[in-house]
């Protein structure tokens, strides 16, 4: 495990510390497209673009207001969110405007604008460039001040003024991937930040030697937090890609891992399914996993079935099982819950499907082969957490085969969200009606424990229950999306609507856009057979 000489209180003191004692230490490097290396930034370098936009800010008494983060992935970003601590402002990282999408981007954008009620906006030259040649008008907008970080001269530096914020200080507002009409910010103060990474640090096996590399963006807390911030608290090189080039190659990314020597990774369950299905058998050649000690597999719902094939095509190129680390986390809890401990071979465990479809836990033997579904473990509980099975109508602990919604409780769960006193006290103050014990974290998904294990069987609010059987959308998309190779993946959705007083199941797959000539009542009636057998549920209507 690696030492962090000192307990930081604040990110500010952290990089200080860091600029200090490992001036000319490798902090981060930037791969354009992911391939072409920026120079390294240092921690030295890091501190002194901080201190130049943190003494800007402070030109204009920010301490405590709130700044958007608006940016591609790129070192800037980085730079402005230290910045802002720097300077005592409240950071909200965000994703930026798409020149081609803003139809779909500025509506979440302006919400979010509007909620934070934001008084600084951190940009680039060509992504304020694009705002302003927008033909509409947002007043939201206006009533910001508008600085290009780029622009900033880091002679500033020398006038920096350390605000002496304290630990209890809100660092930053996490918004949560929910409506664009109701964006909520968790409020996530240095304390949770720096408690946090030491969690990390622990949970996931971070050593003197690590090296990370991450794609996830910096507006999710899975990039934020692991990807950006650990590696600081660490004190251990971080290389950063675009998502967009991840997406454009997924190959880049493992050759990254084999050029630097990566050793912590990150990413969603689709990741490790595109990789799989993109990547050319010619290309294999070229990878060396074996430095690769945690895959993290987290912030959506994993799938053995993914992960094995990943296994299968990758394990002559170094990848083992116990190379996969599944974890279950969210914002609201900085990042996560529980993780697989280093070097340990993930748990997936077989149950009886009728059983599950009940709420019920009952573990079957290997040697059955129908009737089952196979639910991966996410791990144990990180570090002194707690975690309880609770009963969401109730409250009430539930038995130990029963599935219920996972409630947490430790000091890394944030103080609320922003401005929403009623939400806040509905997820972030639960008390268990049987004991009295409190406060807890209200997840929101349902899961259940198995030997110290956490299991995550879906979201109470996307939960299809069909007479009395409980159905997890995921479950049966895949199995949709995975029948056929025009079935486009990640492009479809199960869902329930009630039809004469009955609740009935609905389908609604994508296909993929060069499939040519297609039989679509033999693609219906596939669908249906699939569903029915592996699900033991009839599709009231397939779109």
């Amino acid at each position: 495990m690696t030492e962090t000489l000192i307990q930081p209180a604040t990110l500010v003191e952290l990089l200080r510390y860091r600029a200090t004692a490992q001036p000319e230490g490798h902090a981060y490097t930037f791969l354009i497209d992911g391939k072409k290396e920026t120079p390294p930034l240092t921690y030295s370098e890091l501190d002194r673009q901080a201190r130049a936009i943190a003494a800007y800010l402070q030109k204009y008494q920010a301490q405590g207001e709130r700044a958007l983060l608006l940016y591609p992935q790129s070192l800037e970003v980085v730079a402005a969110f230290c910045g802002c601590l720097y300077a005592g402002v409240i950071a909200i990282p965000v994703p930026p405007p798409e020149s081609g999408r803003l139809k779909r981007t500025l509506p979440r954008l302006r919400a979010i604008v509007k909620d934070a009620n934001a008084t600084f906006a951190l940009v680039t030259e060509s992504i304020l460039t694009l705002i302003e040649g927008m033909n509409e008008e947002f007043p939201e907008f206006d009533q910001m001040k508008w600085i290009t970080t780029e622009s900033i001269d880091i002679s500033l530096a020398d006038q920096w003024q350390d605000p002496q914020v304290d630990k209890s200080a809100l660092a930053y507002l996490q918004y949560t991937s929910g409506s664009t009409n109701i964006p909520k910010g968790v409020m996530l103060s240095h304390f949770n930040l720096m408690h946090h990474c030491g969690y990390l640090q622990k949970a996931c096996g971070y050593e003197p030697d690590s090296v990370t590399l991450t794609w996830m963006p910096y507006f999710h807390d899975y990039g934020l937090v692991e990807g950006i911030t650990v590696p600081l608290y660490n004190g251990t090189p971080c290389y950063l890609m675009s998502p967009f080039a991840f997406i454009k190659r997924p190959m880049q990314w493992l050759k990254n891992i084999t050029k630097y020597k990566v050793t912590h990774s990150q990413a969603p369950n689709f990741a490790y399914d595109l990789c799989t299905r993109r990547i050319k058998a010619a290309d294999l050649a070229e990878l060396d996993l074996s430095s690769w000690q945690a895959a993290g597999n987290a912030a959506e719902p994993i799938n053995p079935k993914v992960m094995a094939k990943f296994v299968d095509t990758f394990a002559d190129y170094g990848f083992s099982w116990q190379t996969f680390a599944p974890a279950y986390g969210l914002a609201e809890y900085t990042l996560l819950i529980s993780n697989k401990p280093k070097g340990t071979t993930p748990i997936i465990t077989a149950l009886d499907a009728t059983a599950y479809e009940r709420g019920k836990i009952v573990p079957v033997g290997s040697d059955r082969t129908t009737g089952v579904r196979y639910v991966p473990s996410c791990g144990r509980r990180v570090c002194d957490t707690r975690i309880a099975i609770v009963n969401p109508d109730t409250f009430t602990l539930c038995a130990a085969d029963e599935v219920g919604e996972i409630w947490a409780s430790d000091p890394s769960m944030a103080a609320g969200y922003w401005q929403r006193e009623d939400a806040t006290k509905e997820t972030f103050q639960a008390y268990l009606a049987d004991t009295g014990e409190g406060p807890f974290l209200r997840t929101g998904d349902l899961g259940f424990l198995l030997d110290g294990e956490l299991y995550i069987t879906g979201r109470i609010k996307d939960l299809i229950i069909v007479r009395g059987s409980n159905h997890y959308p995921q479950d049966l998309e895949w199995s949709v999306q995975h029948l056929n190779e025009v079935f486009r993946p990640d492009y479809g959705a199960a869902f329930s609507i009630e039809d004469n007083g009955e609740e009935q199941l609905v389908i609604v797959q994508e296909l993929e856009r060069r499939s040519g000539e297609l039989d679509t009542a033999k693609l219906i009636a596939d669908i249906r057979q699939e569903i029915a057998e592996e699900h033991e549920i009839m599709t009231h209507a397939i779109v």
